[in-house]
This record gives structure tokens, C-alpha cells and sequence, in this order.
């Protein structure tokens, strides 16, 4: 319903920002990530928004991204995640991050934000898994192109995403992709 807003910023009170548009105030909650990017009271702003309508509220939830909203939009389909619990999940990590928890299926990432338990994080990771970004844009943060291509070439031979991003975690930064798989290979072997 209401997918955008841009206006004066008027008041900053973690994790809610208050939006003038045209003499209408908007209260809008934002994660931390969207709050740190604010510019100073009074000066214009522009938030993609997700509008939910409960029994007993109208909330209005914006971003600075539309990856955080897109992200914000698929954890809020999870059972037992609600908007407050996405708001703080995305507060307590960020996109990326989250992005690489879930590709890593790495459920102590996740039990470290405030609210969520381990049958959440297991539940999150199971429901998540290939849904956020294009399928998580990288299945590890890789720094360059060599590096995928060592952790393309790794999940190909038949290990699993974590093994290979743990194994090419202890390769140099600036490796060949041909001393890279080397390396990995015999880091795995061990």
C-alpha cells in the first residue's frame, strides 16, 4: 500500500524515525543499518517501506535498501518471525551478512541477535536457504573473482559450501585460481 516515502526528516529515536511528507507525519521503524545512514534532522529523506495492518496496529517499517526490505518482506513469511523479530534480525546483522550465515548454514551467527533461539535460527536457515538476494549472490563472501572460482570449482568436486569457504578462508587473498584449488584440496584433505 504505501511503498515509498520521502519527506524531512524530523525525529531520530532508535529504531523509529518520524517522516514529514507535505504536513503529514510518519512514524516508521527502521533497522539499525537504515538508522546509522540517516542524514541529520531536517534534511530529506527517501525510505522504501513495507506497510502491515494488525488487528490492533498500522505499522509502517522502511529501509535505506531495497535488499533490506526485500529481505525484511521473506523473514516476516517465517512462522514465529514477526515484524519486530525481522526488524531486530536485520538490526543485529544486515543483509550480507545474514546472506552469508544462511549460505554457510552457520545457526551460531543467528543466535547471537537478541530473540532468536536455536530452533528459530535452524528454522530460519532451513526457510531462507536460496531466498535471499539471487540465491544469496555469493555462496560465501568471496573477495574476487579467483577466490569464486576456487569455491565454484570445490562445491563441483562435491564438497559442501561451508567445507569450501572454510577451506578458502585459509588461502591468501591474492592466490592463482590453479594454487588456490591446490591448496584448498590439500587444506581438505587433512
Amino acid at each position: 500500500m504505501i511503498g515509498r516515502l520521502s519527506g524531512t526528516l524530523v525525529e531520530k529515536m532508535p529504531p523509529e524515525v518520524l517522516v514529514d511528507c507535505h504536513g503529514v507525519g510518519y512514524e516508521v521503524q527502521v533497522p539499525m543499518s537504515t538508522f546509522y545512514n540517516l542524514p541529520s534532522v531536517g534534511e530529506t529523506i527517501t525510505l522504501l517501506t513495507q506497510f502491515i495492518v494488525r488487528e490492533d496496529a498500522q505499522l509502517l517499517y522502511g529501509f535505506g535498501t531495497a535488499e533490506e526490505r526485500q529481505t525484511f518482506r521473506e523473514l516476516i513469511k517465517i512462522t514465529g518471525v514477526g515484524p519486530r523479530t525481522a526488524l531486530s534480525i536485520l538490526s543485529g546483522m544486515g543483509v550480507t551478512d545474514l546472506a552469508q550465515a544462511v549460505s554457510l548454514q552457520e545457526a551460531g551467527r543467528l543466535v547471537k541477535v537478541p530473540g532468536i533461539g536455536k530452533k528459530t535460527a535452524e528454522r530460519l536457515l532451513l526457510e531462507l536457504k536460496g531466498k535471499l538476494g539471487a540465491d544469496m549472490g555469493a555462496r560465501t563472501a568471496a573477495v574476487n573473482d579467483a577466490q569464486a572460482d576456487i569455491l565454484q570449482a570445490l562445491v563441483a568436486l562435491g564438497y559442501s559450501d561451508k567445507d569450501a569457504a572454510a577451506a578458502l578462508k585459509l588461502l591468501p587473498a591474492d592466490i592463482s585460481v590453479t594454487d588456490g584449488i591446490k591448496q584448498a584440496l590439500k587444506a581438505l584433505a587433512k
